[in-house]
């Protein structure tokens, strides 16, 4: 006798619920509300970033005049007219030259200021405060010292050279001291504010890897360079970066140093955003002027990706070297 075993019956689906309109909307506020914190970044971004990038390369592309308005389409015919021009090539190693004399020397003593204001001294809000005080000035304000400093024939620099014996130092005609005095007031200007940028990641550090260092031995720059420049390596990209793209769009201090010239009688140290000026303004071509803003444009974008890539670089070199060190202590033991 066969018994049958009769399988169990399905059981009945739920009964789907519909869900209130109250929610629904908070449904709807979890998916779609962080898009809308984030929407005004954008928009204000699309409206004064990237139309006027749109629009700019659109102006290149036209025989475009100041008073006149739009001409002839001409194509890329003015980038071809730009990079013929040996102007623009002056114009582009000034800034070069400017931006290495002066992002070096400013992430250097950026770098020695945050870690002298990281140590425990007397008075650390005033003197964090104080590196700021180059920064709140006006450019107009650094400009007129600066000037005064670097006066050709009655300035600071040269009278104290002058009690040594010392020629004094064409600093507006000739192209090197020219580039120097622009970088020392790039400098003045900007190291303090690096500075704070820096030290606020020094700050983030936990003070705990610092005195088991001193405890196995570790004096303090081998703190600071085997501890805090790897901690702060994301910080120093990012200042690295804002420093190039700053260095690369100079205007104001050349503009001032010489009120009366774009750059110099000889354009000794007119910059790329100088000479896009000049031709704008001056020149009253503003297909050419836009064709320059695009080159500059590239070129920094050039510099920030090669500048992201060597710091990948080393960052993924320097872990390499971690595991291979954890790796041989681990065999050691």
């Amino acid at each position: 006798m066969t018994v049958t075993v009769k399988p169990p019956a399905p059981a009945a689906p739920a009964p789907k619920t519909e869900l209130s309109f109250r929610q629904r909307l908070n449904v709807w506020d979890f998916k779609v509300s962080p898009y809308l914190y984030i929407s005004p970044f954008f928009l204000l971004f699309a409206l004064v970033g990237l139309f006027p990038l749109i629009y700019t390369f659109f102006v290149s592309l036209y025989d475009w005049h100041l008073l006149k308005g739009q001409g002839d389409f001409v194509g890329l015919g003015n980038f071809a007219d730009v990079l013929g021009d040996r102007f623009f090539w002056n114009s582009l190693f000034n800034t070069l030259s400017i931006f290495l004399l002066s992002a070096i020397p400013q992430l250097a003593g950026a770098l020695l200021i945050a870690a002298v204001l990281d140590q425990n001294i007397r008075a650390k809000t005033f003197w964090r405060m104080s590196v700021l005080v180059p920064y709140v000035v006006t450019p107009v304000a650094v400009a007129l010292i600066f000037t005064n400093m670097f006066g050709e024939e009655h300035g600071l620099i040269n009278s104290i050279l002058g009690n040594f014996g010392i020629d004094p130092i064409q600093w507006r005609t000739e192209t090197f001291p020219s580039h120097v005095a622009v970088a020392s007031m790039v400098n003045w200007r900007w190291t303090g504010y690096n500075a704070l940028i820096l030290l606020a990641a020094m700050q983030s550090v936990p003070r705990e890897i610092y005195e088991s260092a001193a405890l196995d031995g570790a004096g303090a720059v081998r703190r600071f360079f085997s501890i805090t420049l790897p901690s702060i390596r994301p910080t120093m990209i990012f200042v690295v970066i804002t420093s190039t793209i700053g260095g690369l769009q100079i205007f104001t201090e050349p503009r001032l140093l010489d009120p009366t010239y774009a750059g110099g009688a000889q354009r000794q140290f007119q910059t790329t955003v100088l000479y896009l000026w000049e031709m704008a303004f001056q020149r009253q071509d503003f297909g050419r002027a836009s064709a320059i803003a695009w080159l500059l444009f590239l070129l920094i974008v050039v510099f920030g990706v090669v500048n992201l890539a060597l710091s990948r670089r080393i960052a993924s070199s320097d872990s390499r070297r971690s595991r291979r060190r954890a790796a041989l202590k681990g065999k050691n033991k």
